[in-house]
């Protein structure tokens, strides 16, 4: 075949119109399997390579999956995105990350850069400001992009109070908050140390409420948990505990809102000479892949972050319905919770073991970032 192949080309190889073509190309429009197959052998033969231009020109879309997000460093985002990058490849669809180190007007601004890129969708992961002015803001370019034929995904966040614009995949934070605490109040533990996350944001505000639920249903008072708020980090559940931990003012257990402040947490009290579990027990939340390679292996709150990642994209693209649960949280039980000293008839407080006898209570080392 003499020149550059042509959409026509492909049409008469596969005996179908040029529209037929089009739309197995840009998945924009069902088409029965049988046809989609002879079409996309005749690409093959041809060798005929789309022009992603020319479809954007036609279809007001670019073919850009805009992935809005708080830090593509954190195993969060990039499990998260991992599922993105799955479903968007089978969907021919290319993934742009932007990264607003969770600073809410920049998340505000990549929303609105993507849609003069003509993104046809854009995924904006993890927790949202509680804020109304920015939750204006966000469901207006919703409205903007479904006027333009693309979609917004709140992806594990919720739909902006009083507005219905945009699509929603749900990420069972609450249920997540009842597992983790359920746990600590099953091994005897009253007194807990909750490290939240930051203040006012969604994911925080919701884990928080599940886990303040459960203490109601166990008729535990809510003062019983010291709840502290700072950045979803390791630095954060370093600090907090470590501060408790020198004042003797460390409860019995620490519930951490996410994997990184439990790593913190267990990295301070290794520190310290503290036994995890056997002077302090610790409970995360996500069960990102390192909770597994610490020693002693973290007790955790499985949240499906790839599968949330790929249900999100196919929400996005509309494969999905508009609004869309992952799979409920589920307790990964492992070697980093039991019952208190106290329970045990052991010592409690300062007969706690002194600095440095439990130098292998926790292997990996990360230091607070000064």
């Amino acid at each position: 075949m003499p020149g550059r192949p042509r959409l026509s080309d492909v049409a008469a190889a596969a005996g179908v119109s040029s529209a037929t073509v089009s739309r197995v190309l840009t998945g924009d429009y069902p088409v029965a399997s049988a046809t989609r197959e002879r079409v996309l052998k005749a690409v093959r033969a041809c060798n005929y390579v789309p022009n992603a231009h020319a479809q954007a020109l036609v279809s007001a879309r670019s073919g850009i999956i805009g992935v809005v997000l708080a830090d593509v460093s954190d195993p969060f985002f990039s499990e998260v995105v991992r599922g993105v990058q799955a479903a968007a490849k089978l969907a021919g669809r290319l993934v742009v990350i932007c990264n607003t180190e969770a600073d809410p007007d920049q998340e505000l601004e990549y929303v609105s850069l993507l849609r003069t890129q003509r993104a046809e969708a854009v995924l904006v992961v993890g927790a949202a400001p509680l804020e109304r002015r920015h939750g204006a803001e966000m469901a207006r370019h919703a409205d903007g992009l479904a006027a333009d034929g693309g979609s917004l995904v709140y992806c594990g966040r919720p739909r902006p109070p009083g507005t219905r614009a945009g699509k929603v995949v749900k990420l069972d934070n609450a249920g997540a908050g009842v597992l983790a605490a359920r746990r600590l109040l099953a091994a005897g533990h009253r007194d807990i140390l909750y490290l939240a996350g930051p203040e006012r944001r969604t994911t925080t505000a919701e884990r928080l409420a599940g886990a303040l639920g459960e203490l109601g249903r166990q008729r535990v008072a809510a003062s019983r948990l010291q709840v502290t708020y700072g950045p979803f980090n390791r630095t954060t559940g370093y600090r907090e505990v470590s501060v408790r931990a020198d004042a003797g003012a460390l409860p019995d257990a620490v519930l951490a809102a996410n994997d990184l402040l439990a790593i913190g947490a267990l990295n301070a009290l290794r520190d310290r000479g503290i036994g995890v579990p056997h002077d302090v027990s610790v409970i995360g939340i996500d069960d990102i892949p390192a909770t597994s390679d610490l020693t002693p292996r973290l007790t955790t709150v499985r949240l499906p972050l790839a599968a949330l990642g790929q249900l999100a994209t196919r929400v996005a693209l509309g494969l999905a319905p508009a609004n869309a649960t992952t799979e409920p949280a589920a307790l990964v039980e492992r070697e980093s919770v039991r019952a208190p000293r106290a329970a045990r008839g052991q010592p409690h407080g300062a007969e706690r073991r002194g600095r440095g006898q439990h130098a292998a209570t926790a292997r990996l080392r990360v230091k607070p970032s000064r």
